[in-house]
């Protein structure tokens, strides 16, 4: 009787403790997420791929090569690499914070959780600034191709674009990143026609792709950081990843950027290397058309389309729920709510594109230049704060990524890139191209 009563001490003992360990074990990595506003819900591996992609191709890979005309092929690839590095470290450090919170936050909750209100709020503006500038960019955009292609006014093709965009983003998470999966895979196969159309047929002189001069290489500098910007796209993977392996999370990080570093050397590259810095044009697309004929039009123009597609969702995703995030809805998918943020999420775009408010647009540029510095320190921030009050044991950590020197470093080239531009604006500094 006695052993009995031992045996069952034991017992009760041993599930006490597995009760109270830290989430370590795939089958209770779980444990410690609470939900909030924002649903978890189950995402792949190569759904998270594909966000990231997403987020960052878009309009400013098509006027990449353009941008660089003057710096150079090698001076962008060395930017590319640079700051694909140190964009990535960035994004890794809002992952880990993400994994020390109990509850599924997006960017401006998790600075509210750890940096206060007023993080808080410059991290919303910032995000909000940054999202609305690009959907902005997508909607004239692809107002301008859909009316080249379909001989109909550009606000009627800006329309049959917002129909798709706005309806994935309606649908959540899974949908965007079940879409995004297609359509970036779509994009890749095309453009890797375009190159090895441009490559076999006309192709690629040497000396277009070897000359460079250092001396006007910020710019592109400051166009690479912008676009690889993505941090907002890191909690909606984390929502997604939660109740699978947790160290897709980093991984899909690391690969998402990997694949954009290559796209945006592969574009310019090819435009370049086909049409010298002299001739290159201000849309990639347009060079490709006048080279390989009207197949290639098409084929580019379909593929621009798919860029700003796959960015309008991950950047509407991610504003839709830093908006239910902010303003403390109740649910992101309550009726009511879901409406509002959605519609704060569509409708400012389009208003601000098609009502000639160009001294709003302009504001914009400075707006993301702020983003650039809230994006580079904020994170920083987040990361050092949560590994002090954070509410979970991560299942994943940064590492020696998170080395003060590091965190410096990131700290410096993002807030420089902000400070040209900055400066570019009010014409204290020459463009460079």
């Amino acid at each position: 009787m006695g052993i009995k009563g031992e045996k069952l001490n034991i017992e009760s003992i041993v599930i006490e403790k597995e009760q109270s360990d830290p989430i370590i074990t795939q089958s209770t990595q779980n444990e410690g997420f609470k939900e909030s506003s924002l649903r978890i819900e189950n995402i792949n591996f190569w759904d998270g791929v594909a966000i990231i992609v997403g987020s960052s191709i878009g309009a400013g890979i098509l006027s990449l090569a353009y941008g660089t005309k003057n710096a150079g092929f090698p001076v962008l690839v060395f930017w590319v690499i640079l700051t694909g590095l140190f964009t990535t470290i960035s994004m890794l450090y809002v992952a880990e914070t993400t994994l020390r919170t109990k509850k599924p936050f997006q960017l401006s909750g998790l600075a509210e959780t750890y940096i206060g209100k007023v993080g808080a709020w410059l991290m919303f503006i910032a995000v909000f600034g940054n999202s609305l500038g690009a959907l902005i960019a997508y909607t004239t955009g692809s107002g301008r191709v859909l009316s080249e292609i379909l001989n109909v006014p550009p606000i009627i093709g800006s329309i049959l674009f917002f129909i798709p965009a706005v309806v994935v983003v309606w649908f959540g998470l899974k949908a965007v990143g079940a879409a995004e999966k297609v359509i970036t895979a779509c994009m890749v196969i095309m453009v890797l026609i375009l190159i090895l159309a441009t490559v076999i047929g006309p192709g690629l002189k040497g000396e277009y792709l070897t000359y460079m001069n250092v001396s006007v290489s910020i710019p592109i500098f400051t166009l690479v950081i912008f676009t690889f910007i993505g941090q907002y796209a890191v909690p909606e993977l984390t929502r997604g990843f939660v109740n699978g392996d947790i160290k897709r999370l980093p991984r899909s990080i690391i690969t998402g950027n990997t694949i954009v570093a290559i796209l945006l050397i592969l574009v310019p590259m090819s435009a370049l290397g086909l049409n010298g810095p002299e001739k290159v044009t201000e849309i990639v697309t347009i060079a490709w058309a006048e080279a390989l004929g009207q197949w290639a039009f098409f084929t580019a123009n379909i593929f621009t389309l798919f860029a700003f597609l796959t960015s309008f969702w991950a950047i509407g995703q991610s504003l839709l729920t830093n908006i239910v995030d902010k303003l403390k809805f109740p649910s992101e998918w309550d009726l009511k709510f879901r409406l509002i943020a959605l519609s704060i999420v569509a409708i400012p775009p389009f208003v601000i594109a098609y009502t000639g408010l160009i001294g709003f647009v302009d504001v914009l540029s400075l707006t993301g230049s702020f983003s650039g510095v809230i994006m580079g320190i904020l994170p920083v921030l987040m990361l050092n704060r949560a590994r002090k009050i954070g509410t979970r044991e991560p299942e994943w950590t940064c590492g020696r990524l998170a080395h003060p020197a590091v965190q410096a470093l990131i700290v410096l080239t993002f807030v420089s890139a902000s400070v040209y531009t900055i400066m570019k604006t009010f014409n204290i500094l020459p463009s460079g191209w």
